[in-house]
């Protein structure tokens, strides 16, 4: 009988800790997609290379970015200024250019929040740039 009880208070205490876990309080970030694969692009094919790259907030309070930045030649072209309100997408523009050479495509774009950890939102951009056979 006193096991029984001791795994009960136990089996309590695990679900509501991952209960008190799950609710997280304030601004969340969250990517649609976290990255875009092109896969293989041939030379004598090359597609536009614009991305809008969505994400919302999934917590409770507003969420501002404070910065969004990107590497490898990838251009911000526009992203939200505003604070994005819970529930709420926002949207991240971006192009570049693609070398007409054979070469693997690995970009980010680095969106910085305020949420309290992890305020750093790596989005990926991969794929490989091929000659046609």
């Amino acid at each position: 009988m006193l096991k029984k009880r001791i795994a009960l208070i136990v089996a309590m205490l695990l679900v509501s800790s991952a209960l008190f876990a799950n609710d997280q309080k304030g601004p969340q970030f969250k990517w649609e997609e976290d990255h875009y694969d092109y896969g293989t692009i041939y030379l004598d094919d090359m597609p536009e290379t614009k991305l809008d790259i969505k994400f919302s907030n999934t917590g409770d309070e507003p969420l501002i970015l404070s910065q969004v930045r990107a590497c490898c030649g990838t251009r911000v072209t526009e992203w939200p200024r505003e604070p994005i309100m819970p529930g709420e997408e926002g949207l991240i523009k971006i192009e570049f250019r693609l070398a007409p050479r054979p070469h693997r495509i690995n970009r980010t774009v680095i969106a910085t929040s305020n949420i309290e950890e992890g305020n750093s939102h790596i989005f990926r951009i991969r794929g490989e740039v091929a000659q046609r056979e």
